[in-house]
């Protein structure tokens, strides 16, 4: 026979505000199988965990349940509290009675009562049926993955590999770098951004752990924590990156252009380029569908000959390579090559893009001197598209007024809703940047309300004010266009309560931060979740802020919410820690509460397969047919196959049908 004890938690006022804690300790003792119920002011504490733990140790109860509050966060507190004490910790049940009873019922006392009562009565049925379990464990493969190469990418791969493990860093551009890569300087010290950024990419991509896979996309994901099988699709570059020396000839003498997605489309790239002047690696790739074919060379065909000379009629790139390491004669597959590695874990950092002004139809867009943030930044630097001069799109002609708008799609029920954090801070950055360059162009700068939240912002901000730089407290109703590539702004200023009516030579908008647009099908190959807002979602906000859904699988940087440099590379950090621990410990722990199948009552329809959610169950052929199998390995005991399975064949350890029936008739009683 069972021994049961029951102990309830007053949380404070929690639970003891609305419950009459005293009333459900007397009730849980009339229990079947109940020897002890006992109450505590908060049994999360020692105090409370060392009650529990002295009756294990003298014999009281084999059996415990703690009614108190969520099992996601406390059921591991008192699992490890009655193992220490010498219990199978799966002997356990919590009763929820804050969450699911005191903070939904707060005006009905008695009600919430005897709701409680109902719980608990529930936990301790299915105590009496608990059976112990035990924990299994499974091998890791040493190494890990970090899929995006920017910033925070860099940061978590350096960071893995300086540990010791072997450590792929995935980016689907040609180069590493990320968003950073584009910036000028960086707030709140004005450092250039290359000098920060350069040597860490430098680093990485010469690092005996790293193995940098750039130009490079995940294609499929399988397996789980400790054994993941990522499938990565390199995208064809048309160009032996060998023998490529980075001299850049190639894209000299291209002919054909497009826009410049690393300048913000401000300026034309050849087919054949490097994406920028630090590029790490620095390797030409031909952008096959911007390639006009020039010379009549299409890839996988054979020159023609010149009938004058007898030799081949080559493509301007391929003659300008030195290195001969163009070949169009070579049949490349548009779909790339597969690579398969075995990793296991994974961090995810794959940051953000800006929203385009084009969202924005009363800031006319239309105009090229409407510009987004990000293409101001690309002007200002000295890699820019005007070698770091201000001019502004429409004649290259240096701009007199200035205007900055913020929150453009941020905090705004039309786009969204969310701060994107450090838009504020680089709108004060370029201004203060300008008016350093030139004293006398006037900036004016339209703000909801500045959010200077990091170390050494407010003084930042505070020293834009004494530069003569204007700041509106007011949103930006609308732009007119006006001869002369000029643009009438209309706001508010909440300050002095007037309109405000001007004429601004360049208008900058602060656009959104917000997820890239190939976000989703990553998502669906990984197995990820989106948050409220629209970004990766993490298990907990303030408890697993780099950790998922998926055991194995670590989010860090823009990709999980707006977040600024320092940010970034600290959540990086913290992702990489994380994901190092199965690495070092070399074994993963496997929760014994996972589904089984009873090969002896498995029909072998097949109708558990597709509805796992974690791919965890396979048909395997027997003498008898094929039958369901479960990766014990891949299972988190959803429990879903168990209430799908027409035959009753899969058991789920630890909600045994005996033990729900139980429940079912405590609270019906």
């Amino acid at each position: 026979m069972a021994k049961v004890g029951v102990y309830v938690c007053h949380c404070g006022s929690n639970i003891a505000g609305v419950v009459d804690v005293a009333a459900v300790r007397d009730y849980a003792e009339t229990l079947p199988d109940v020897v002890i119920a006992r109450k505590d002011l908060f049994m999360c504490s020692d105090s409370g965990q060392e009650m529990v733990k002295q009756d294990v140790r003298d014999g009281v109860v084999d059996r415990v349940v703690v009614a108190a509050c969520t099992p996601r966060t406390h059921e591991p507190i008192f699992r490890a509290a009655i193992e220490k004490a010498g219990l199978n910790k799966y002997l356990f049940e919590m009763a929820n009675i804050r969450d699911q009873d005191s903070w939904v019922h707060g005006h009905d006392h008695e009600g919430a009562t005897e709701k409680a009562k109902l719980i608990v009565a529930s936990a301790v049925a299915k105590a009496r049926n608990l059976e112990p379990l035990e924990d299994k464990f499974t091998p890791v493969t040493d190494a890990a993955l970090v899929v995006g190469g920017g910033i925070g990418g860099i940061s978590a791969a350096l960071e893995l590999a300086n540990m010791g493990h072997k450590t792929y860093l995935l980016e689907k551009k040609p180069s590493i770098g990320g968003v950073m890569a584009q910036l000028d300087k960086t707030f709140p010290t004005n450092d250039c951004s290359a000098c920060i950024l350069t040597p860490m990419m430098v680093e990485a991509y010469n690092h005996p752990n790293i193995e940098t896979m750039t130009y490079s996309e995940v294609d499929d994901v399988e397996g789980y924590i400790g054994n993941f099988t990522v499938k990565v699709r390199r995208k064809q570059t048309y160009v032996d990156w060998n023998k490529c020396t980075g001299c850049g000839d190639c894209a000299s003498k291209c002919p054909s252009k497009t826009p410049d997605e690393f300048n913000a489309g401000l300026s034309d790239r050849r087919a054949a380029f490097i994406m920028f002047p630090q590029a790490v690696p620095k390797k030409a790739v031909i952008d096959i569908d911007h390639c006009i074919n020039c010379g009549g060379r299409e890839i996988g065909t054979e020159p023609k000959v010149n009938q004058k000379t007898g030799n081949p009629i080559l493509a301007p790139c391929e003659r300008a390579c030195p290195a001969d390491a163009i070949n169009r004669s070579i049949a490349h597959d548009p779909k790339g090559s597969i690579t398969e590695i075995e990793v296991g874990s994974i961090v995810v950092a794959t940051g953000y893009q800006v929203m385009e002004k084009d969202w924005f139809k009363e800031m006319a867009p239309a105009s090229p001197n409407v510009i987004t943030a990000l293409q101001l930044e690309r002007i200002i630097s000295a890699t820019g598209p005007s070698e770091g001069k201000l001019l502004r799109p429409s004649d290259n002609e240096k701009p007199h007024t200035i205007t900055f708008v913020s929150c453009m799609g941020s905090r705004d029920e039309n786009f969204h809703t969310y701060c994107s954090r450090f838009c504020c801070m680089y709108m004060i950055k370029q201004a203060r940047l300008l008016k350093e360059k030139y004293p006398q162009l006037t900036i004016n700068m339209h703000f909801i309300d500045v959010r200077a939240f990091g170390k050494g912002y407010e003084e930042y901000y505070t020293g834009a004010r004494t530069m003569g730089i204007n700041f509106f407290k007011g949103k930006v109703g609308g732009l007119e266009m006006l001869p002369d590539d000029k643009l009438r702004v209309l706001a508010y200023d909440m300050e002095s309560a007037t309109n405000i009516e001007y004429e601004s030579d360049l208008v900058v908008l602060a656009t959104a931060v917000e997820l890239p647009k190939d976000s989703v099908g990553l998502a669906q190959k990984l197995g990820l979740q989106f948050c409220g807002n629209n970004f990766f979602r993490e298990l907990h906000p303030k408890l697993g802020p780099v950790e998922t859904a998926v055991q194995g699988l670590f989010v860090a940087g823009c990709c999980q919410g707006p977040k600024d440099i320092p940010d970034t590379v600290a959540q990086a950090k913290g992702a990489a820690a994380a994901a190092a621990v199965p690495l070092a410990q070399g074994k993963v722990k496997i929760e014994p509460i996972i589904s089984e199948v009873n090969p002896d009552i498995c029909s072998g329809c097949g109708i558990c397969v597709p509805l796992c959610p974690y791919n965890a169950i396979s048909m395997k052929p027997t003498a008898d047919g094929p039958r369901a199998e479960i990766e014990m390995s891949a299972c988190k005991g959803c429990g879903v196959c168990t209430s799908a399975c027409p035959s009753g064949a899969i058991v789920l350890h630890g909600y045994e049908e005996s033990q729900i029936f139980a429940q079912i008739q405590a609270l019906t009683a």
